[in-house]
């Protein structure tokens, strides 16, 4: 039997938010987001979860002011979990 605990949760979640807004805007998308995270921080998008600095870093590099569009499908996608404490802290950090 698998028992998650509330980080592994919450690090899934955000995990899924984050991947599923990028291939909206598809794959090329994901994997351009993804190649730049490991290339400039040595992580993946889970890795995001503990460092949304990162994610926000690549966006900006990426999209510019066009980020802020993707910060908000993430937050949309994340808004029923937005009280859990570490992912409110995700969502913080990448809107600031």
């Amino acid at each position: 039997m698998f028992d998650a605990t509330n980080a592994e949760i919450s690090k899934a979640l955000v995990t899924l938010a984050i991947e599923k807004t990028l291939l909206n805007m598809g794959k090329p998308v994901l994997d351009e987001v993804a190649h730049r995270l490991f290339k400039n921080y040595k992580c993946y998008i889970p890795d995001c979860h503990e460092h949304p600095e990162y994610l926000k870093s690549v966006l900006k590099e990426l999209y510019g002011n066009c980020y802020n569009n993707i910060v908000e499908s993430i937050k949309k996608t994340l808004d029923e979990f937005s009280t859990k404490k570490s992912i409110e802290h995700f969502l913080m950090v990448i809107s600031e």
